[in-house]
């Protein structure tokens, strides 16, 4: 049965003026934003005498997006349709005062009830307004004898009351919500430093902001090919429609990109998106991912159709954390740049002291035993003796041409030859396959030895290559990295070929194959990038013995 309920008029005037404070009291105190509105309704009904009460919270277009009620029975309302819109009786709620009505149904604006819907009688709506713009609609129905102007009385005190806790609730949710994304951002930066693959970053990123602001998909679009931005990371629902999808001219995520000011747009702004993916999404936000005057990206945060709008405080959140991730990246790119620039200057350290120092003791100690061979009083010596002084000089003649060559590797910027580094990365990914992956390398047509790295063929390729030898590279890790992630191989060869002005890397594995649906397509992505900044030509397909698949880069020399 129904909680009676006792208007305020029924009562003493100093105990209703007590029970109103009580409840603007308990309203002021509740800073969790659902519990709040439930508690302002049951005051409303309450202190009325009203049988049903409700209060609607309306989007960009009218439609309701959250709807609190007291009086109608759940099974009931679970069978409307959706909640009452802005139309009707509804609409014509004034922003300032309120609709008082004898019998609702009487209003020349009333359009009938939903199958299903109770009856209902005496009406009195009024408007929720919070920091001058109107927030909701308080809707009470149903009281025997009607509404009356007391009822408008406290119905006023008590909507004040509520625009003020809701802000303040508002405000503490705002509050919480950036320790989240303070947290976050530290959380990536973290992970930069500690090593972790960009990709992987990138993919933390798109999920904590989705989470944060409870969109229900995260985007981040990224250069590709010849600078178009393309939706490379995708977290959350229509991933795998969305995911590689290039961004036409006059998207607006190429404005924010290219200007670095983000914008928060409405339902009616992705109804007209120029990608039919996007249009099935209502309220989007779009973030650059920008440090200084250095555009990384975009991020795009898309809630679903009839979703709360973002609002100012979103938009403010949000690029605070981008900011925050794009400066950690070129941190950890500065980073990194400065510890390769430290592992050289070691390198060339080292190198000076092996020709100052090591060198040149062992070439005085060969000196040495060359004189004592020399000396009369060693033809006195015995033959064994005399064995052991030739072993020595041979010795130390052999450890002078092994530090010249580690001198050679450790030249100028110190990296070894290129089919040395090919041949490290293969063998590195050993663990990764049942049978360890294999490394062919061809010089003009005939078959270099990688294992022996043959000097007079492995210094031609190293030279030939010098202005590709870090695509090649790239090109021989992404292709193992995917049969190894995704190809479930068995086998993979990694082939290097050098002839006729060009180059040519293929990764061929006996995997499952390309899958139907794509995943993550950014390391494959990047190689093309690669063949086009080098004028060549990238392709990615089945392997020609019709099992697995078969990557090939090729290039000019450079």
């Amino acid at each position: 049965m129904a909680r009676e309920r006792t208007p305020v008029r029924d009562r003493h005037g100093a105990e209703a003026t007590t029970d109103l404070l009580r409840a603007v009291l308990a309203l002021a105190a509740d800073l969790d934003l659902p519990s709040l509105l439930e508690r302002f309704v049951q005051a409303s009904t309450q202190m009325t005498g009203a049988r049903y009460g409700a209060i609607n919270i309306l989007d960009e277009r009218g439609a309701s997006r959250t709807f609190v009620q007291s009086g109608v029975p759940d099974a009931v309302v679970a069978a409307l349709a959706h909640p009452p819109h802005a139309i009707g009786v509804l609409g014509r709620i004034p922003d300032e005062g309120v609709l008082r009505l004898a019998d609702l149904t009487q209003h020349p604006a009333f359009l009938g009830w939903p199958a299903g819907h109770p009856p209902m009688g005496p009406f009195l709506g009024s408007a929720v307004r919070v920091m001058g713009e109107t927030y909701g609609y308080l809707y009470l129905a149903d009281k025997d004898g009607g509404f009356d102007t007391d009822d408008e009385a406290v119905v006023t005190a008590l909507a004040a009351a509520a625009a003020v806790a809701i802000q303040n609730a508002e405000l503490y949710a705002i509050e919480r919500r950036r320790e989240r994304w303070l947290t976050a951002g530290q959380q990536i930066t973290t992970l930069l430093l500690e090593g972790a693959e960009p990709e992987d970053v990138l993919a933390a990123v798109a999920a904590s902001a989705r989470e944060i602001d409870g969109a229900d998909t995260a985007v981040l679009v990224l250069p590709g090919v010849g600078g178009e931005l393309v939706m490379e990371i995708v977290d959350g629902h229509a991933a795998d429609e969305l995911l590689g999808l290039p961004m036409p001219p006059g998207a607006r995520s190429i404005e924010v990109f290219a200007s670095g000011v983000g914008d928060a747009t409405p339902s009616s702004v992705q109804e007209r998106h120029p990608l039919a993916p996007m249009r099935q999404f209502g309220p989007a936000m779009y973030v650059p991912l920008r440090s200084g005057q250095e555009s990384l990206g975009v991020l795009i945060l898309l809630r679903r159709k009839g979703a709360r709008p973002f609002g100012p405080a979103d938009l403010a959140l949000s690029e605070t954390f981008a900011a925050q991730a794009a400066l950690a990246f070129v941190l950890a790119e500065a980073r990194a740049g400065h510890e390769r620039a430290g592992l050289a200057d070691e390198r060339a350290r080292i190198a000076r002291d092996l020709h100052d120092l090591a060198i040149q003791q062992l070439f005085g100690a060969g000196l040495q035993l060359e004189q004592a061979r020399q000396d009369p009083g060693a033809r006195a010596l015995a033959p064994r003796v005399a064995e052991l002084l030739d072993g020595a000089q041979r010795g130390l003649e052999a450890s002078v041409r092994q530090i010249r060559a580690t001198l050679r590797a450790l030249d100028d910027v110190g990296v070894p030859p290129l089919v040395d580094r090919l041949r490290l990365e293969v063998a590195a990914a050993a663990p990764l396959f049942p049978t360890p992956p294999r490394l062919v390398v061809r010089l003009d047509g005939h078959v270099v030895d990688a294992a022996q790295s043959e000097q007079g063929d492995v210094e031609r390729i190293d030279a030939a290559c010098a202005a590709r030898a870090e695509h090649v590279l790239a090109v021989a890790r992404e292709g193992i990295a995917n049969a190894a992630r995704h190809a479930r191989a068995r086998e993979v060869v990694v082939r290097l070929d050098v002839t006729g002005g060009r180059v040519v890397v293929e990764v061929e594995d006996d995997g499952v194959g390309l899958p139907a649906v794509r995943d993550r397509a950014s390391g494959t992505r990047n190689l093309a990038a690669r063949a086009d900044q080098s004028d060549g030509d990238f392709s990615l397909g089945p392997a020609p013995s019709g099992r697995g698949t078969l990557l090939r880069w090729a290039a000019p020399l450079g």
